[in-house]
């Protein structure tokens, strides 16, 4: 989805006083409650790697993994409390920072955002220009500014296209072009393993400029980044940690997600491109640290949202960017995670043979 939402953390438990966070610690657990815009899906295939390899549990985490079937806005779930830290896409955030929201970006989960613009792929349309006139399908209404910052690159507005919600299920999706009723679907990588999942070939045709940009990103409330500093920097080791160890070995993941979001590998070879697009292209790193903060991309994706209204002017990424979560997020030894999915599958091996076939 385009909308990418929050991360909720309650602690439960007090945590003993010095301890390190390495494998091997003894610590109390604490429980968080976590919610993000899609909580089965391929394209966070961390999550359910940190899971099999045991990550969460090293560093004294039980991840609670709320339901993202919200009709909240998902900036309210920050403003009362109930969320302790949160998943925002790029307009989110400037959107809660044009809002006077007083938070803090500590880690930049992903810099190419899954968001974008698909056609048929025996379409004859190749960029967004030839959208002109034509009929837009939005997977859900909030999808609306994907759509809108892809037709400003080409100098379009919204108002030069026609749009309709399609909604998310995946033969519905497909049947928009089967039957010629859209000529392009607005909407995220999940939606793209859906449409193919249905027997839909389709072709991303969102230029590069629009798709790099800060796109999934965990945020905390100010005046609770102290309170919560330390379990969040330990969520963000094992996230970390699960989302290093999925790309080691795209068979090794697909073993795990094909039975964790099963309903994402009906067609086995449109799972293995979703996974394959959320592992070595969303998840790519752009620095040499995971998470790392890019405040030269913040400046560069907002004057975009200015145009279409999205914000009512540019802010100074200083403001709401703080990086003093990273260097913990990267407490991991590459070898270790190398280790330790050869561990799983040496001891799951039908599990990951049955992926070669």
């Amino acid at each position: 989805m385009g909308n990418l939402t929050f991360i909720a953390t309650r602690i439960s438990a007090v945590f003993v006083a010095g301890l390190g966070f390495g494998t091997g610690s003894v610590m109390a657990q604490d429980t968080l409650n976590v919610l993000i815009a899609n909580e089965r899906s391929n394209t966070f295939y961390g999550m359910f790697i940190a899971e099999q390899l045991g990550y969460w549990e090293d560093v004294g985490i039980k991840v609670n993994w709320l339901s993202s079937s919200t009709t909240i806005p998902y900036v309210a779930f920050l403003s009362n409390g109930q969320a302790d830290m949160v998943m925002f896409d790029a307009p989110q955030t400037l959107q809660a920072v044009d809002a006077g929201q007083d938070f803090k970006i500590i880690y930049e989960d992903m810099q190419f955002a899954p968001e974008a613009m698909y056609v048929a792929a025996d379409s004859d349309i190749t960029e967004i220009a030839q959208l002109k006139g034509q009929t837009i399908g939005l997977v859900s209404d909030r999808d609306r500014v994907i759509a809108m910052v892809a037709l400003e690159s080409a100098g379009m507005t919204i108002d030069d296209v026609e749009t309709v919600v399609l909604g998310e299920g995946g033969p519905t999706l497909a049947n928009a072009f089967i039957k010629g009723t859209v000529a392009a679907v607005a909407g995220g990588a999940t939606e793209l393993a859906t449409i193919q999942g249905a027997g839909v070939a389709i072709r991303n045709i969102t230029p590069p400029e629009v798709a790099e940009n800060p796109a999934n990103s965990f945020a905390i409330r100010t005046d609770r980044i102290e309170e919560l500093r330390d379990p969040v920097q330990r969520f963000l080791l094992a996230w970390s940690k699960g989302m290093e160890a999925g790309r080691m070995d795209l068979q090794f993941s697909g073993a795990i997600m094909s039975e964790a979001v099963p309903e994402q590998w009906v067609s086995m070879d449109a799972g293995r491109q979703h996974l394959e697009r959320a592992a070595m292209m969303l998840h790519a790193k752009l620095s040499d640290q995971r998470g790392a903060l890019h405040p030269d991309m913040w400046t560069r994706v907002q004057p975009v949202l200015v145009t279409i209204g999205e914000i009512s002017k540019t802010h100074d990424p200083a403001l709401f960017l703080d990086n003093s979560f990273i260097e913990s997020a990267n407490q991991y030894d590459v070898e270790e995670i190398k280790a330790d999915v050869a561990e799983w599958i040496a001891a799951n091996q039908d599990r990951y043979n049955a992926m070669a076939q």
